[in-house]
């Protein structure tokens, strides 16, 4: 153990390097804004779904999960389900490694399409899945939300459905209060505010209305939550900058 100990201590040092380094971080800014423009998320799967996530986030949530073993995950935002089937894969490794047996992750959408829905309800991990059609913002849906997540014993909250400032805010304060210590709400695509201005001219997010602006407010009042910035740093290339957000208190 004390080796293993050892070589993490060595890699906080270098990740805290890398995060020091601005002709690095520009060279990441670069890549990922000409990667963008070829749609270079939406190319990857897990366990056959789309995922629609950079490798390198997927692998930072499957740290967190490993890590908290939460009991209940959240998601708003489904698409083609692979997030859920990401969640719900993890939740059934932590189950056989000592974590909670009847772990659960529910995934909420606007607009579950019958074909996505389909999939889901079909594939191996579905037992661990529970989809919630509506805005995840209604009241209706956050009441059922947080009556699944009473008495449970670790929660993670991931926030990936419409980025616009507002819409992301109210998640966070309908949700993030669900995170346990230790725990994290994750807010994706908080990258939207370090694009090109025209990246998104098709969407109603853009600089300055988007996940970071909201995350930030969120921020300023509620002292529970800090960024992890060692997860940032270490994975350079995501598109939740500031957006993994730890429950400290």
């Amino acid at each position: 153990m004390r080796e293993y100990d050892k070589f993490r201590s060595e890699c906080a040092a270098e990740i805290a390097s890398m995060g020091d380094d601005r002709e690095l971080a520009l060279a990441t800014r670069s890549w990922m804004d000409r990667a963008n423009r070829a749609k270079y998320s939406y190319h990857f799967e897990w366990m056959g779904r789309p995922i629609i996530q950079y490798p390198q986030d997927i692998l930072a949530v499957q740290e967190i999960i490993w890590s908290v073993k939460p009991e209940l995950i959240v998601e708003t935002g489904i698409a083609h389900g692979g997030s859920l089937i990401l969640s719900a894969s993890m939740l059934e490794l932590n189950a056989i490694s000592g974590g909670p047996m009847d772990a659960q992750v529910i995934g909420i959408d606007v607009d579950i399409r019958a074909h996505n829905r389909a999939a889901i309800e079909a594939h191996p991990m579905a037992r661990r899945i529970r989809m919630i059609e509506g805005s995840s913002v209604a009241p209706e849906v956050v009441s059922a939300v947080k009556a699944t997540a009473t008495n449970k014993g670790s929660v993670l909250v991931m926030l990936d459905s419409n980025h616009t400032h507002d819409h992301v805010l109210a998640e966070l304060e309908a949700y993030a209060h669900l995170t346990t210590v230790g725990s994290y709400c994750i807010v994706f695509d908080t990258v939207i505010e370090d694009m090109p201005q025209d990246a998104f001219t098709d969407r109603p997010w853009s600089k300055g209305n988007n996940a970071k602006t909201a995350a930030r407010e969120f921020l300023k009042r509620h002292p529970e939550f800090e960024v992890d910035q060692s997860m940032q740093h270490k994975l350079l290339i995501t598109v939740a900058p500031d957006g993994y957000l730890k429950r400290v208190q």
